[in-house]
């Protein structure tokens, strides 16, 4: 029985033509040599290596060992090459220059796509906001004053960002319940996942413009899936005034593949009705749709535990990229900002173990594996991936 060829993809892959995901590997014959290469169902074409005749112009970023110089090249650019990429695969005449550039997907090793300048979370789901105020603060008001008027959001670590399939380390830190006299030091007990969406920053903005609603498609490049790992008991402990910090900055897992934006052209979707007028400059009224209707799906120990739907967020990413440089603050090439965790509001649909258990747990235990994917409708009944997002736990270090 002769090999299935690359180029014709079982039914329904969703890595076929109208996704093309762009990642950075390196195979074992080079292991220390990065690739640029683009996703075509369980292979990878390496773009650094195409052939003259297909070469885009300015085919000199498609030769660095990183998406960066790509980003930063800008939209007529990403559009230019994309539509080179589809080319390559599709047109049978192309067939025997591009066979040999394709690298079965098991054979490669798989490295964080670009080089991360600044991390951003944002706190988007309604149903999110509200499970964790009731959980956080039962005497208070579930949602703050001002969730509904702006994006809240909060400056992350951006050099524990890592690349899916990156193991995560149980960190240690302060942890104090409210029956407890005083804080202790150790290992999380209530280490949690957050299932997420991320965005990629290509063109970078001037200091003191801000970027309006409709300049979102000249900044960002492409889409993909984030896992904010969070300890809850650090985080309880510590977020008040501030918010987030060591309970969140120890890890972040994000996919190994960014599907161009573009490639969501129909999946867009309108976002939730809004409860009263929001602010101008995040008015998306007379917008393009901003929300896109991604089916995520959590799983630990390749057990389906909850899919979140993305096209429920009450904020969208067009108006948190606004809302962030609002202030003149600048984006840079390689920014990263996500979503904060996706949930809808089915029992099914709740995107983290806090909300899952209602805070009682249990939280991830060591060696649990968590996989969050992902995909969205494509045009013709295609199916639109993201890459996968995948960490296990290893067991706290020894205390200092």
């Amino acid at each position: 029985m002769s090999e299935q060829s690359p180029f014709d993809l079982p039914e329904g892959d969703p890595f076929g033509p109208h996704t093309l995901p762009y990642g950075v590997f390196s195979t074992a014959a080079e292991p220390a040599v990065r690739r640029l290469g683009v996703r075509h169902g369980r292979y990878v074409l390496d773009l650094s290596a195409l052939p003259e005749p297909l070469r885009p112009a300015h085919a000199e970023v498609l030769a660095a060992p990183t998406l960066n110089p790509l980003l930063a090249a800008g939209r007529p650019v990403w559009t230019e090459v994309r539509a080179a990429v589809r080319a390559a695969l599709t047109d049978p005449a192309h067939r025997p220059a591009v066979t040999p550039l394709l690298h079965p997907l098991d054979d490669v090793t798989l490295h964080l796509p670009f080089d991360v300048a600044d991390y951003v979370d944002f706190y988007a789901s309604e149903h999110h906001a509200t499970n964790v105020g009731k959980i956080f603060r039962p005497n208070d008001a579930a949602l703050p004053p001002n969730w509904k008027h702006l994006p809240i959001g909060y400056h992350g670590r951006a050099g524990t960002v890592v690349v899916s399939g990156t193991p995560v380390v149980r960190p240690n830190g302060q942890r104090k319940a409210p029956t407890d006299a005083a804080p202790t030091f150790g290992p999380s007990r209530r280490l949690d996942i957050e299932a997420e969406v991320g965005f990629v920053v290509g063109t970078p903005s001037t200091l003191h413009e801000p970027v309006a609603l409709e300049s979102f498609r000249d900044h960002v490049f492409g889409v993909c899936l984030v896992n904010d790992w969070s300890a809850r008991d650090i985080q309880a402990w510590e977020y008040v005034p501030l918010g987030p910090f060591l309970g969140k900055s120890f890890a972040t897992s994000v996919s190994a593949w960014i599907t161009p934006l573009d490639a969501f052209d129909d999946a867009r979707t309108a976002p939730p009705a809004r409860d009263f007028p929001l602010l101008p400059y995040l008015d998306d009224t007379a917008a393009e749709p901003g929300g896109i209707d991604l089916r995520i799906e959590v799983q630990i120990n390749g057990e389906t535990v909850s899919r979140p739907p993305f096209a429920s967020m009450y904020w969208t990413a067009a108006q948190q990229l606004t809302h962030m440089t609002v202030n003149g603050a600048s984006l840079r090439t390689g920014d990263l900002y996500a979503s904060g965790t996706v949930s809808g509001p089915g029992r099914d649909q709740l995107g983290c173990l806090l909300e899952l258990t209602e805070g009682k747990g249990p939280f991830l235990q060591d060696g649990d594996e968590v996989t969050l994917t992902a995909w969205a409708p494509g045009p013709g009944g295609a199916r639109i991936g993201l890459g996968e997002v995948t960490g296990r736990v290893l067991p706290a270090p020894a205390a200092p």
